[in-house]
């Protein structure tokens, strides 16, 4: 089973192939440095992955700039990527999500496609 940082990193480097080398360094950096605060809110269950890509808070609000960060960052990994595809962002956040939820660390809060929102 693949780890949290493991899919991050695997997002970002598919980022960095498929955008300008200036651009996707920056983000990947910075989601490498976001890497072990993201993984700490997930684990503690205070954020989930949603079922459009992003972290969603399922507790108490706190480290929201960290989450902000991350999804800020998610929403120009997953731009690109649409941009390069000939897709949507939006259909690339769902896709993403899949893959985060079959990927992710049992106890890991994860939305299904309805909405409704499980622990793994």
């Amino acid at each position: 089973m693949r780890t949290k940082g493991q899919i991050i990193a695997a997002a970002a480097l598919a980022f960095c192939l498929l955008t300008g080398p200036a651009l996707a360094q920056g983000i990947k950096e910075r989601m490498l440095e976001r890497l072990p605060a993201v993984t700490s809110l997930l684990a503690e269950g205070v954020v989930g992955e949603n079922n459009r890509g992003f972290l969603e808070f399922r507790g108490p609000e706190k480290h929201a700039e960290v989450v902000g960060a991350e999804n800020a960052d998610r929403t120009q990994v997953y731009a690109a990527i649409a941009r390069q595809t000939g897709s949507s962002a939006d259909l690339v956040g769902q896709r993403r999500a899949d893959h985060i939820a079959r990927q992710a660390p049992a106890g890991t809060w994860l939305q299904d496609p309805s909405g409704t929102w499980y622990r793994k």
